[in-house]
């Protein structure tokens, strides 16, 4: 029984230490790396914790421990020893559907799961999405061309379960390890459900000429580049972010992945961007820095430390980013904006943005990818065509 008292006292130091200024996942690497008796199930389980106690957001206000008993009871389906401890009569309960488990619980204000929901996009369903925060998505990758075959044969040969949602598509459950199983890169990517949908938007491109430019201007790790690759073919591709560790990344990343005819760029998007040399592109990818706010359910601590003004300072910068990049659009070309938010003023306010900006540019497609109702992250895209003709 120590041992659980130890996990909920070394959670608590985790709680009261973190300061929302780095991703929750860093401080515990750096948390654990400094406690190296902790065996990899001790930091599972205080990991576990840590991260249950955030998915509540500001839905109730008590103290840590009994914070803690909450979140274990509420986001956990199987009988919990450290929650026998600390509530015994909700372990034997544990097994019963959430919003019973939610109506058990008196100064529980399942609103304020989500802090900022007055900010999010009209088309939600509130109460289901900030509900969605109290579970973990779940893992998806997504087969890349060729590999269908081969990559369930490997699944299936080693018993991993996995729920096809289209044929390239692939739901496991969050804690599945397949890195020794498949190529990452190479024969999958982990990319989140909502991600792969994007590659509907990239079917629309019609590819009138070669070679077909693609500048994938906030590239980060290169995700949607590599979709690009897949749903286009050979295209004469271009990559470029602001910070030097991150493209250093994305090459090793492509080089895994066999792609090889690419171009790197160091770019600050958030001014003219002399580095182009006035280069025009048939396709931008502008994956917009933004506030993930449709993937707290992998990153709950942002449902307490996000700030508001965050959300006004994070819409200014991808004004900013459009407004710069869109200058290196060609004739006819193809504009595709893309955020993780569900906040209105990062998609919506944007799309109006982009329109008055540039009033020939057409507006072929836009939607809120909603993913919190199938345990996936929540996204935003929209595609613009220039039409000079």
């Amino acid at each position: 029984m120590s041992r659980y008292y130890s996990y909920l006292n070394t959670a608590n130091e985790v709680i009261a230490s973190y300061k929302g200024d780095v991703p929750m996942a860093t401080y515990l690497k750096q948390f654990f790396v400094a406690r190296k008796q902790m065996g990899s199930r001790d930091r599972r389980e205080v990991s576990s914790i840590v991260y249950q106690y955030y998915r509540l957001g500001k839905a109730v206000e008590v103290t840590t421990d009994e914070r803690i008993a909450i979140a274990l009871f509420l986001c956990r389906e199987e009988p919990s020893e450290l929650l026998k401890l600390l509530k015994p009569e909700w372990n034997e309960q544990i097994s019963l559907p959430l919003s019973e488990k939610v109506a058990l619980l008196r100064s529980f204000n399942q609103s304020s799961i989500f802090p900022l929901i007055d900010e999010v996009d009209e088309s939600i369903d509130k109460n289901s999405f900030a509900f969605s925060h109290l579970i973990q998505p779940n893992l998806f990758i997504r087969i890349r061309p060729c590999f269908n075959k081969k990559v369930k044969d490997k699944l299936d040969k080693e018993g991993i379960v996995y729920n096809a949602i289209t044929e390239t598509c692939l739901e496991l459950g969050n804690s599945t390890a397949i890195n020794t199983v498949l190529d990452i890169d190479k024969e999958v990517v982990i990319q989140d459900y909502s991600s792969q949908q994007v590659g509907e938007f990239l079917r629309q491109v019609v590819i009138s000429k070669k070679p077909f430019k693609v500048w994938d201007c906030c590239a980060a790790s290169g995700g949607k580049s590599i979709l690009a690759i897949d749903a286009l073919g050979n295209i004469d591709l271009t990559v470029s972010d602001v910070r030097q560790s991150i493209i250093h990344n994305l090459r090793k990343r492509f080089d895994g992945a066999g792609i090889s005819r690419y171009r790197t760029l160091i770019a600050d998007l958030t001014k003219p961007i002399i580095e182009l040399n006035g280069a025009k592109f048939d396709l931008i990818i502008c994956d917009a820095p933004c506030s993930g706010s449709g993937t707290w359910g992998r990153t709950p601590e942002n449902l307490l430390h996000f700030k508001k003004e965050s959300i006004h300072k994070y819409s200014q910068l991808q004004k900013k980013i459009v407004t710069n990049s869109m200058n290196h659009l060609a004739p006819n070309g193809y504009f595709l904006y893309i955020t993780c938010s569900v906040f209105n003023a990062e998609n919506e306010e944007i799309v109006s943005f982009i329109q008055k900006k540039i009033p020939y540019l057409s507006l072929l497609s836009k939607s809120l990818l909603a993913g919190y109702e199938k345990r996936t992250d929540t996204m935003y895209a929209a595609l613009f065509s220039l039409d000079m003709r």
